[in-house]
């Protein structure tokens, strides 16, 4: 039998909590002090759950019956009262905007990320989201309002840019879900809905004959010594340009003939082994007795706190005649794919080596020792490889059944 007011008036406190219910999943709960506190029971997503309505008599029994039905109302809409409550206090005070909860996001992981990419993604979202997006609360906004805004950016002639931002607003989406502020992430709905970007690959040098003059150039070259062992060692480990220049020597283990380089180092934050070949190893040693007080193998020529500029390996090719549409310090590792698949080398090792991401990410953070000792073949096979590109001016690609 529903409530009325005279019910409630002389509803007395006991031992225990009393309920007194109304109607529609509305109910009055009586605490052993005397309190009444309305309460509203319902279920979403198959989920018991309560939601309070203040208590009487600030809160008459003609409102908590008021607010059961709007609540009600939310329901049939699909929509969870307690979340819309959230994102109505959320509005209010200014934290259910894009633009705050993308600075909490940011907040948050960004001490994980390397500054560059913190300071990219910085501007990306104040150039093209924010101004758009940022003050409109994040739950309200929809597939199509995010697509005008990306389109905007492709108008530009900015694919690639367009698909990052993409990206970008689809992990704060994400956050928000995860932190209640909305239910489902709007830039999921644009797949296949942005211009696909064009693949670009790094100008990169893959004839044997080409490669060989490369590392005729760089055995001659007059600049830093610290820059041509850069160049060389990079080469021979082809890793990512900012792998090679952070690189620290307590990363380097001599006796294992090693280079482990830590997750956060890494573009997958995924840690990664790069076997040392003979001439690495003799490069590193060559180079310790300049560097080897510093934290980093290759620093800065300013400061030795600091690791080498991320544009000395470039300015180097640069130096040696080769131009930015031939070369670039990131297409040793297209060279050393290239040439070690036509060499015979099975590609799952090769990937390996190079660090590309792995699908499944419970098994990406086991595996930077899968596949260790072939790896440590490969990565000799590639160095005396390269041993005899520079020393023949007529070789030809030597194939052999490895791997």
């Amino acid at each position: 039998m529903p409530l009325n007011d005279t019910a409630i008036r002389n509803a007395k406190a006991g031992a225990k909590q009393r309920k007194l219910y109304d109607s529609g999943g509305l109910f009055l709960l009586v605490s052993p002090s005397g309190g009444k506190w309305w309460r509203f029971k319902y279920r979403f997503g198959g989920k018991e759950k309560l939601l309070s309505f203040g208590t009487y008599p600030q809160v008459s029994l003609k409102d908590a019956r008021d607010d059961r039905d709007k609540a009600k109302k939310l329901l049939r809409n699909r929509i969870d009262p307690a979340l819309e409550r959230k994102a109505v206090k959320q509005a209010e005070s200014g934290l259910g905007s894009f633009d705050a909860v993308a600075r909490e996001w940011l907040s948050k992981f960004s001490n994980s990320w390397s500054t560059s990419h913190t300071r990219t993604i910085k501007q990306r979202l104040e150039n093209y989201i924010l101004p758009n997006l940022g003050t409109k609360q994040i739950n309200a906004i929809t597939a199509p309002e995010l697509l005008a805004v990306l389109r905007k950016i492709e108008d530009r002639g900015y694919i690639e840019s367009a698909h990052r931002v993409k990206q970008i607003c689809g992990q704060i989406f994400r956050y928000a879900i995860a932190t209640g502020r909305m239910e489902r992430d709007p830039a999921a709905d644009l797949k296949g809905a942005l211009t696909p970007p064009k693949s670009k690959r790094m100008a990169s040098i893959i004839d044997p004959k080409g490669v060989g003059g490369l590392l005729r150039a760089i055995d001659d070259y007059k600049g830093s010594i610290v820059t041509q062992c850069a160049l060389q060692f990079g080469i021979l480990t082809f890793v990512r340009p900012g792998e090679l220049r952070r690189a620290e020597w307590e990363e380097i283990n001599f006796e294992t003939k090693e280079w482990r380089i830590p997750a956060e180092k890494m573009k997958m934050k995924t840690p990664h082994i790069v076997p040392l070949s003979k001439p690495a190893i003799a490069i590193l040693e060559r180079i310790k007795s300049l560097t080897g007080q510093s934290r980093y193998v290759f620093p800065s020529e300013r400061s030795e706190s600091r690791p080498m500029s991320e544009n000395t390996v470039n300015a180097a090719l640069r130096r040696m005649g080769y131009t930015k549409a031939e070369l670039t310090g990131h297409g040793f590792r297209s060279m050393a794919s290239t040439l070690l698949h036509e060499k015979g080398w099975k590609s799952d090792i090769i990937e390996r080596q190079l660090a590309h991401q792995e699908r499944n990410k419970v098994k990406a953070a086991y595996n930077h020792a899968e596949h260790l000792p072939e790896r440590r073949k490969l990565m000799q096979d590639w160095a005396d490889y390269l041993e005899t590109l520079m020393r023949d001016t007529n070789v030809i690609l030597l194939h052999n059944k490895v791997g």
